[in-house]
C-alpha cells in the first residue's frame, strides 16, 4: 500500500513539476517527492520538520485548517508568513473520497504556478488516493473493533471469541511477539488515522479506567489507567525481541506527541501471542496512571520499571487512599509528608534522610516523631513503614 501512494504521489509531482507531499487527516506523513531544487528557501521550517519526523505540530495543523482545506473539495492556496515557519505559499489539494476527507497533498506554490489544467489533472490523481486512504481506514476500523472487543470481553466464552476474531484479523502476526502500549488521556474517540511504525493493531477503549475490581478484568473498566473520563489508547506493538523494546517506546513516544501534553503512556511486558492481551492491558494502563503520578518514571514507563505501583494501581481506591495519613496530609503539614515519604524512600536511613532533605539530623528526629504523633504510628516497627509508606504512594494516585 505504500507503495501505491509513493507512486500517486510521483505522478501529481510529475503533473505539476513540483515535488508533492502527501499527509493524512491527521497531518501524518505518507509519501513524499524527492526535492533536488538549489533553492534553500523551498526547505522552509514547516516542510523540514513535516518530512524529517513525519508529521506536523499542532499548532501548524491548526494554522493550515484555518483556510478551509478541511472543507475544500478543489485546491487551496496559502500564502507564505514566515512568522509561522511557511516561507513559502502552498497549494493544498484535498484528498476526498464520497464527501469525506482523508488527506493532503501539499505543493510549494510558484511564479507562474500551475495551470488550472494540471490541477485538475492532479485533482484526478487525489481521488484515486482518496479511495486507497478510504480502504485502508474500512480495514482499520473493523481490525479496531476486533481488537477493542479483545479487551474489553469479560472473562469466558465471550472473550475466547474476541481473541480468535482478532487473531484472524492479524493473520499470522497474531502469534508473534507484541507488547501492548496505554496512552491516556487520548483526546479522541477515534485512534490516529494513520498507525505509527510497528503496530499490529489500534484503538480507544470506550469508559473510564478506574474500576476497583480484579486485575484480569480487561480496560473496559480497569484499575490500571488515569482518571481523566477521556479514553485510553490501546496500541499492540510488535516487537523481535523481548530485550529490544525500541519499537514500542517510540509507538508511545510518537503517540503521547499526537495526544498533547497532559497525556502519560504505560508499556506491558512483552508476550507472545494473544492469550494474554487482558493481563497486558492491565500492566499498560497501571504504566501509564503511575507515570502520571509520579513524574519520574514518566511520561513512558514500563510495567518492569513502576516499583510499588505495580500493586498500588491493582488496590482499590478507598484502599490505596489510607486513612492513616489523612492528618498527615493536611496543607499545614507538607514538609513533614514529604519527609516522611524521603525517609522511606531511603529505607529509614537518618543520614541519607538528611542528607537528601537538605536538613540536620535532630531536625529529622524531630519531624519523625511529629509525625508518628499524627499518624499514631511507631516507625521502628517495619509493618507499621510499610503501611505508611503505601498510603503516601497510594496518595499519588
Amino acid at each position: 500500500m505504500k507503495g501505491d501512494y509513493q507512486e500517486l504521489v510521483d505522478e501529481i509531482s510529475a503533473l505539476l513539476g513540483a515535488p508533492a507531499t502527501l499527509e493524512n487527516r491527521d497531518f501524518g506523513l505518507i509519501a513524499f517527492g524527492a526535492h533536488d531544487s538549489d533553492d534553500d528557501t523551498a526547505m522552509d521550517p514547516v516542510r523540514t520538520r513535516s518530512i524529517l519526523t513525519r508529521r506536523s505540530t499542532p499548532a501548524v495543523r491548526a494554522w493550515f485548517e484555518e483556510f478551509g482545506i478541511t472543507r475544500a473539495t478543489g485546491p487551496v492556496r496559502i500564502p507564505a508568513t514566515p512568522d509561522a515557519g511557511v516561507n513559502r505559499g502552498r497549494i493544498c489539494l484535498p484528498v476526498r473520497h464520497r464527501g469525506t476527507v482523508y488527506g493532503y497533498v501539499w505543493l510549494l506554490d510558484t511564479d507562474p504556478g500551475p495551470s488550472e489544467r494540471q490541477l485538475a489533472s492532479a485533482m484526478e490523481v487525489t481521488a484515486r488516493i482518496g479511495d486507497l486512504l478510504s480502504e485502508e481506514a474500512e480495514a482499520g476500523a473493523g481490525l479496531a473493533r476486533e481488537f477493542r472487543a479483545a479487551l474489553t470481553a469479560e472473562r469466558g466464552w465471550r472473550r475466547d471469541m474476541s481473541l480468535t476474531a482478532l487473531r484472524t484479523a492479524l493473520g499470522p502476526s497474531a502469534d508473534g511477539l507484541h507488547a501492548l502500549v496505554c496512552v491516556t488521556p487520548w483526546p479522541d474517540d477515534d485512534p490516529p488515522a494513520r498507525p505509527v511504525p510497528a503496530t499490529a493493531a489500534l484503538c480507544t477503549v470506550p469508559g473510564s479506567t478506574t474500576d476497583d475490581n480484579a486485575v484480569d478484568r480487561g480496560p473496559g473498566p480497569s484499575p490500571g489507567a488515569v482518571d481523566t473520563g477521556a479514553h485510553p489508547l490501546a496500541a499492540l506493538i510488535r516487537l523481535r525481541s523481548a530485550h529490544a523494546l525500541d519499537p514500542a517506546l517510540t509507538a508511545a513516544s510518537r503517540l503521547r506527541d499526537m495526544a498533547g501534553g497532559r497525556a502519560t503512556a504505560g508499556i506491558a511486558s512483552p508476550r507472545r501471542g494473544l492469550a494474554e492481551l487482558p493481563a497486558s492491558w492491565h500492566e499498560a494502563s497501571a504504566a501509564a496512571r503511575a507515570a502520571a503520578a509520579q513524574p519520574r518514571l514518566g511520561p513512558v514507563a514500563e510495567w518492569s520499571a513502576i516499583g510499588p505501583y505495580r500493586m498500588l494501581t491493582a488496590l482499590p481506591r478507598s484502599v490505596a487512599h489510607d486513612s492513616v495519613v489523612q492528618d498527615l496530609l493536611a496543607a499545614t503539614h507538607t514538609e513533614l509528608a514529604r519527609t516522611a515519604e524521603v525517609f522511606l524512600d531511603c529505607a529509614g536511613q537518618a543520614g541519607r534522610t538528611a542528607a537528601s532533605l537538605g536538613i540536620h539530623r535532630q531536625t529529622l528526629y524531630y519531624r519523625l516523631s511529629r509525625i508518628e504523633q499524627l499518624t499514631g504510628l511507631d516507625l521502628d516497627e517495619g509493618e507499621d513503614r510499610l503501611l505508611l509508606h503505601m498510603a503516601l504512594k497510594g496518595t499519588r494516585l
